[in-house]
Formats: C-alpha cells, sequence, structure tokens
C-alpha cells in the first residue's frame, strides 16, 4: 500500500514539473505606420523638419511572448527611433499576467519622432500624441495576442559572424559583428517563428529620404518570414560607436556598387542579412530556453548634457527629473531645476535556460560590450585615467548570450568614459570633436550602466 502510494505521489509530481517546465511560445505582430494624412509627420534620425511625404512600406510592432510554467515573458520589436521609459512602464500598466516585458526600438532612422528631438524646429517636438497612444495601445495588443497564442515548442540557436555589413563610424574600430538566430519549433518539428539579433543602425536610405520605411529592418523579416513561413522579431542590439548600415559595400547583380540613401541598397542590404540568418539556421543546435531566472532594476544616471537639459525645460524632451545625489540606486523627484538632474532608466538580465540576455536602455558602444576599451586611453581623451568598465559579455557565464539595445527606453549613447572627448586635443588625430557625446546623457553614463549591471547579474 505504501509502495503503491509512493508510485502514485511520483506519477503527480512528474507531471507537475512536466507542466511547469513546458517551453510555450506566442507570436503576433501589429501595424503601427503613422497616418500621413491625419497630420505632419516628423521623421526621425537626422536633422530638423524632415516630414514625410508618403509611405513605402509598414512600420509594425512584433511581439513574442515566452512562457515556462512559472513565469511569463514578453519581446516586443517596434520599428521606431526610440521610446522613453515613461512610456513603458505605461504599457505595462495596461498589461496583466506578464511577469516582465521588454520593449525594443530597432532604432529605425525612417519613421516618426518618437521622443521629440526631431521636429520643425530644435525647440519644439516632433512628437504627435496621438501616434503615441496609438502606438502604446499597439504594444499591448501585440502581447496580448502573443500570449493568447501559447503553444508547446522547442528551440534551436544559430551564431554568425558579419562583419563586412557594418560600419564602425568611430575609431577604435571594434564591430560587435555576431549575429543571433533563435528558431522556434512546434511540437510537429516545424519552425513556429525566429528572433533575430542584429547590431546595426537602420539608417540605410539617408537623412534625404521622406518616405515612411522600417529601412532594412523590413527587407530581413520579409524575406525570412517568406522563406521559413513563421512570424519574425528582429532585436536590435549594440549599435553605438557608431556601428552603422551606412557606408557599407553592397553590389548588385552586375557587380555594381549601390548607393546609399537607396532603396535598392536598403533592400538588398535587408535580404543579404535575411540570408545570412538562414545560414546560421543551418548550422543550429538545440536550446534549452527554460526554466526562466529574471533579474531588472531601476538606474538612476546623472544628465550632463546641456542640449538635453535644455530641451527638457522646453517640454521637447518629456522625462521627469530626478536630483543626482551620487546614489544610482535611488533619487527623490526634482523640485529645482537648478540642481544636478538624473534619469530613471532600467537594465535587465535574463537567464533562460542556457541562454543569458543584456537589456540595455540605449545605444551601448561595442567597446562596452565586448571589452575592447583601448588601455592604455588613446591620447587626448578626457578622462585617460578612468577605469575601463567591467564589460556586459564578461558578465555573461552561460554558453550562449544575447543582447537587446534600446531595451524599455532611448537615453542615447553609452560609452566608455575613457574615449570621452569634447575637449582638445582630439582622440587619433581628429580636428574636430567625435560624434557620440552630443547624444550622450554624459560621460557617468557608462560607467553607471555597466557597474550596476555587473551588480544585476551578481545578485547585489
Amino acid at each position: 500500500m505504501t509502495r503503491r502510494l509512493n508510485s502514485t505521489l511520483l506519477l503527480l509530481l512528474s507531471v507537475i514539473t512536466a507542466s511547469a517546465g513546458e517551453l510555450r511560445v506566442g507570436w503576433a505582430e501589429v501595424d503601427i505606420t503613422p497616418d500621413l494624412k491625419a497630420g505632419p509627420v516628423f521623421m526621425a534620425g537626422f536633422g530638423q523638419n524632415r516630414r514625410a511625404t508618403d509611405v513605402a512600406d509598414p512600420l509594425m510592432a512584433r511581439g513574442v511572448v515566452l512562457a515556462d510554467g512559472q513565469q511569463t515573458l514578453a519581446f516586443v520589436s517596434i520599428d521606431v527611433i526610440g521610446l522613453f521609459h515613461e512610456n513603458v512602464e505605461r504599457i505595462r500598466s495596461k498589461l496583466t499576467g506578464i511577469d516582465y516585458l521588454v520593449v525594443s526600438s530597432t532604432h529605425n532612422h525612417e519613421g516618426p519622432d518618437t521622443l521629440g528631438l526631431w521636429g520643425p524646429v530644435p525647440t519644439k517636438s516632433g512628437v504627435d500624441p496621438v501616434y503615441m497612444n496609438k502606438l502604446e495601445n499597439a504594444i499591448v495588443e501585440v502581447v496580448k495576442a502573443a500570449k493568447q497564442q501559447l503553444k508547446g515548442a522547442s528551440a534551436r540557436i544559430g551564431r554568425i559572424a558579419l562583419p563586412e555589413l557594418i560600419h564602425d563610424a568611430r575609431e577604435p574600430i571594434v564591430k560587435h559583428d555576431e549575429l543571433v538566430v533563435l528558431q522556434f519549433l512546434d511540437q510537429a518539428g516545424q519552425t513556429a517563428g525566429l528572433v533575430v539579433q542584429w547590431n546595426c543602425h537602420p539608417e540605410t536610405l539617408d537623412s534625404k529620404n521622406t518616405r515612411v520605411s522600417a529601412d532594412f529592418v523590413g527587407y530581413t523579416v520579409k524575406e525570412l518570414k517568406e522563406r521559413w513561413q513563421c512570424p519574425v522579431v528582429y532585436l536590435t542590439g549594440t549599435v553605438g560607436g557608431l556601428l552603422t548600415s551606412l557606408n557599407v559595400r553592397i553590389l548588385d547583380d552586375q557587380g555594381q556598387e549601390l548607393k546609399d540613401g537607396t532603396f535598392e541598397k536598403t533592400e538588398r542590404f535587408g535580404r543579404k542579412l535575411a540570408a545570412a540568418a538562414s545560414s546560421a539556421l543551418q548550422r543550429s543546435e538545440p536550446l534549452q530556453l527554460i526554466p526562466f531566472q529574471v533579474r531588472h532594476r531601476e538606474v538612476f544616471v546623472p544628465c550632463d548634457n546641456k542640449i538635453y537639459l535644455a530641451m527638457r525645460r522646453l517640454k521637447v524632451l518629456s522625462r521627469e527629473g530626478y536630483h543626482w545625489e551620487g546614489n544610482p540606486r535611488n533619487a527623490r523627484p526634482a523640485d529645482d531645476a537648478a540642481q544636478r538632474i538624473a534619469l530613471k532608466t532600467e537594465i535587465g538580465w535574463l537567464r533562460l535556460g542556457d541562454l543569458e540576455v543584456a537589456t540595455i536602455p540605449g545605444e551601448i558602444y561595442s567597446e562596452l560590450v565586448l571589452n575592447q576599451v583601448p588601455d592604455p586611453a588613446p591620447a587626448g581623451a578626457d578622462f585617460p585615467d578612468a577605469p575601463r568598465e567591467p564589460a556586459i559579455y564578461d558578465q555573461l557565464k552561460s554558453r550562449h548570450r544575447m543582447i537587446i539595445g534600446l531595451a524599455n527606453d532611448e537615453i542615447g549613447y553609452i560609452l566608455p568614459k575613457r574615449l570621452w572627448d569634447e575637449k582638445a586635443p582630439f582622440t587619433y588625430g581628429r580636428k574636430t570633436a567625435p560624434y557620440g557625446e552630443i547624444n550622450s546623457l554624459g560621460p557617468e553614463t557608462g560607467p553607471i550602466l555597466c557597474t550596476e549591471f555587473q551588480r544585476l547579474v551578481r545578485g547585489e
């Protein structure tokens, strides 16, 4: 009798464990293309007053929801320049049954201004509140729809190095050139969906284009959807530094080089990226993605960028300010604009079985991800004696790893402090200050985020 009861109990426990340990995956997408007939659409990523004249291809919010029987996670990719943390917090407040949501912008430079920096003039925001409400609701819709589609799945992972598809616009030349593809298989062994993570600015169409487009990302996703007959979610990773599709040499069928700013180059670039992703899947390997372990933390970062501070005072940038008192984990709301202002953002670390994922709230430099900050600092650096930051990928000890950039916020460039270079003489023999610092909160951003990420992974 005791043996029979024990056997029954063991059987019951095994059923519960199997149920709790099953990976389930769901997918959804929603069109987020702005309505050009509703009013002017100011395009983001380059200069002011670039008004959209037409729609070349749709912008999308694409999501995947993962569940392991204990936690449910949602990842949503949106074809826009960026989304502030305050927007993500509002989106989360409208969702139930989701333990953690990651919203990552592709950093598309051919879509609407969603931050405020690219209005008709520098002192006026280019953000349309009606569109932003539509965008937030679309993300909520994507998550809810994907959650309803949850089904049992297994996973595989493929990787491929593609240095030829990235141009690094700032010395030292350090390319995070690894493309990562996650393939999800249904219970019949058919591809149920793909997640592609790549490290490159979607700005192939350049600054003169006035047609709304998802840039190369749209072509990459379209090609993969057609080839694999499944949903595809594209996630941007490391793009600071500046890792870009501009100046990447792409040839047509006749061997002629295609020009930046053309749809011909943009489409061919996107399709080449899709082909590389498919090649990576041809030599993929099984990936255990459960159980889930998730840690995330709010972090306060001082804003020393005078342009951003002025735009915040003018309400061009809609960000709540906090008193910076030297503590990245705690700050009180600012009630005096004369105080040193900090912004609240977020970092995250996820262990999904054998895969570790870093979520970073902006455009981080490859040097900070791959532990390639120069030592010693280059001559002319403003802070040559600054300690090297703990590299993001050095904190990820699992066999497989991935980074999601512009995750749950867009705070601009995240630089190594010892590469900060606003004052002459300039590094690497430059005659003028390098690009990057003007779109960063300040020199403390990199040290704070990298150190806090290290502490987060350690559970400190």
